[in-house]
C-alpha cells in the first residue's frame, strides 16, 4: 500500500485520493476534506467497479477506534447497501482481522475505515480486493475515475443489500494464529512473560491482549480505552512511546507492546526500557521463520540492510520490492518468500495472509524469544546494528527530478544500483534510497549506516549532489 503524507494547502489540510483508498481530515468542505459525501462518493465508486468486474457483491467492512469510525462505518454500509451489496459488518476491528475476514466470507473485497498513524482528526478509506489484499494501481485508478466520472447506478428498492453484524472476527483471527505450526504455544506459555501492551486508544486493546492471555502471558494494558483519543502520536516510533517505557520498568515487565490503531505494525520495547527498533521488528521475526522454514525473504527498498544479512547468513536469498504493501506482497509471491514486510514493524506472514499482522508478529516474536531463553535486549545485540537516517529535499515542480536521478546514477556508476522504486546506491554495507514523493514535490532521502552520524554523513553528502545538480540546472 502506498503511504500517504499530509498536504496542505492555504494552511488547511486538504482530502487526498490514491490508488490506495481516500483519506483526509473529518469535517470542512466536500472535495477539500474527508466529509460525508466524499466517503459515499468514494465507497459507491469502489462499489460499483466491483459489481461492474463481476466481484461477489459482498463486502467485510471493519474499523479502528477513531472517533469519526462509526459515523463513517454506517456512511459506508448503507452506500454498499444502495448498491443492491450485501455488508458484512465486524464494527471494531484491525486491519489484517477485516482482511482475513475477506475470502473466509468468500467476499467480493473488503473495507476497512482507518487513517493508520495519522492524528484523531483523521479518517480514510482502505479498499481490498476479494483475496483481502491492497487494490493494484489498476483497479485503485479505476475507483478513482469511476468516483470522478459519478456514473453510478444504484440498486432498485427490491434490490438493497443485507447488513449482516459478525463481532466475533478477531477471536477467530487469534485461533488461525493460535493454529499455526511456527506458534509454539506450550513453549511460550511455559515462560509466563509479563507483557505491557500500549494499545493507543484503539482497537490493539481488543486484539493484542486476548492472544498475549491466550499465549499464557501477564498482561498489562495502558490506553485501552477504545474511544479514538489517542494519548499520544498514534505512530509507534520511539518518541511517541516513554509511557510505555515507563510502565515496562516500572512493572518489571519483560516486554513492551505498541501497535499503531489499526495493528499492522508492531513496535517492541525491551526490558530495560529502549526500543527493539522498528526495523528490526521484522528482522527478529525473519530470523526466526529461517531457522524452521528456509526460504527467500522480501522487504521494501527502504528497510534495513539487516534483514539482507541475517537472509544471507541462513544460507537463502533476499529481495528488495518498491515500498508499499501492495509491491512487497507481489515480490513475495514472485519469488515464493517465507517470510516478508516493511521496516516500518510490519509483517506479513504467508502461512497466515499476505497483509501486515502485528498479531501473527507478535506470536511468532513471543515464539522465539522462548526458545532463545534470551531477555529481549540479548536477542536484539545479536542482530547486526544498523542506523538510519530519514530526511527530505523540497523541489520545484519545473524541475527534472528525472535528470537528477540519472546524474546521480552515472556519478556512483561503480556502485550496485537499483532502480525499482526511485534509485538505490550501495557502498559497502551503507546505502543511500532516493525516492519521489507520491504527493508533494519532494524527493525523499533513506541513509542507512553502522552508526548515527556515517549514516547523517551519508544523507548530507548525497543532498549536496542534489544541490549542485540543481544549481547546474538553473
Amino acid at each position: 500500500m502506498i503511504h500517504l503524507q499530509l498536504i496542505k494547502t492555504n494552511e488547511q489540510l486538504t482530502l487526498i485520493k490514491s490508488i490506495s483508498g481516500t483519506r483526509g481530515t473529518i469535517g470542512g468542505k466536500a472535495g477539500k476534506n474527508f466529509t460525508p459525501i466524499d466517503v459515499v462518493n468514494h465507497t459507491a465508486a469502489y462499489g460499483y467497479r466491483l459489481l461492474q468486474s463481476g466481484g461477489t457483491p459482498k463486502v467485510v467492512v471493519g474499523r479502528d477506534a477513531r472517533i469519526s469510525g462509526i459515523m463513517v462505518q454506517n456512511l459506508v454500509a448503507s452506500t454498499l447497501q444502495g448498491l443492491g451489496i450485501t455488508v458484512i459488518d465486524l464494527g471494531l476491528s484491525t486491519t489484517p482481522t477485516v482482511a482475513m475476514a475477506v475470502p473466509n466470507e468468500e467476499a467480493g473485497g473488503g473495507i476497512i475505515i482507518t487513517a493508520s498513524h495519522n492524528p484523531k482528526q483523521w479518517n480514510a478509506l482502505k479498499f481490498l480486493d476479494g483475496n483481502g489484499e491492497f487494490l493494484s494501481a489498476l483497479a485503485g485508478q479505476e475507483v478513482l475515475d469511476i468516483a470522478e466520472s459519478g456514473e453510478i447506478e444504484f440498486a432498485e428498492v427490491d434490490k438493497l443489500g443485507d447488513c449482516i453484524q459478525k463481532t466475533d472476527y478477531i477471536n477467530w483471527h487469534i485461533e488461525q494464529i493460535l493454529a499455526l505450526p511456527l506458534v509454539d504455544v506450550e513453549a511460550v506459555q511455559a515462560k509466563e512473560f509479563k507483557v505491557v501492551v500500549d494499545a493507543v486508544n484503539s482497537s490493539g486493546a481488543i486484539s493484542i491482549p486476548p492472544l498475549l492471555e491466550a499465549l499464557g502471558c501477564e498482561v498489562v494494558v495502558i490506553n485501552g480505552e477504545t474511544n479514538g483519543r489517542f494519548a499520544h502520536n498514534p505512530e509507534p516510533l520511539q518518541q511517541h512511546l516513554t509511557g510505555l517505557a515507563q510502565a515496562v520498568l516500572s512493572n518489571n515487565a519483560q516486554l513492551g507492546i505498541a501497535v499503531d490503531p489499526d495493528v499492522d505494525r508492531l513496535a517492541f520495547m525491551q526490558e530495560d526500557g529502549e526500543m527493539f527498533g522498528e526495523e528490526y521488528t521484522l528482522v527478529a521475526v525473519a530470523d526466526y521463520i529461517l531457522k524452521n522454514k528456509p526460504g527467500p525473504t522480501v522487504s521494501n527498498l527502504s528497510s534495513t540492510r539487516a534483514l539482507r544479512d541475517v537472509t544471507e547468513k541462513a544460507g537463502q536469498t533476499h529481495h528488495a520490492s518498491a515500498v508499499g504493501e501492495v509491491n512487497v506482497v507481489a515480490q513475495m509471491k514472485a519469488v515464493d518468500a517465507v517470510i516478508g514486510g516493511e521496516g516500518n514493524g510490519g509483517i506479513i506472514y504467508p502461512e497466515l495472509h499476505y497483509g501486515r499482522d502485528a498479531l501473527v508478529g507478535t506470536a511468532l516474536f513471543l515464539t522465539h524469544l522462548a526458545k532463545t531463553n534470551t531477555p529481549v535486549s540479548f536477542l536484539r545485540n545479536s542482530y547486526p546494528d544498523y542506523v538510519m537516517s530519514k530526511n527530505k529535499i523540497e523541489l520545484s515542480p519545473s524541475l527534472d527530478l528525472d535528470n537528477i536521478f540519472e546524474q546521480l546514477k552515472q556519478k556512483y556508476k561503480n556502485q550496485p544500483q537499483n532502480t525499482v522504486d526511485g534509485l538505490k546506491i550501495e557502498f559497502d554495507s551503507d546505502w543511500i534510497h532516493l525516492r519521489r514523493s507520491n504527493t508533494e514535490p519532494i524527493i525523499r532521502i533513506y541513509t542507512e549506516s553502522t552508526s548515527e552520524v556515517m549514516s547523517q554523513n551519508l544523507s548530507d553528502k548525497i543532498k549536496a549532489d542534489i544541490s549542485d545538480i540543481m544549481r547546474a540546472e538553473r
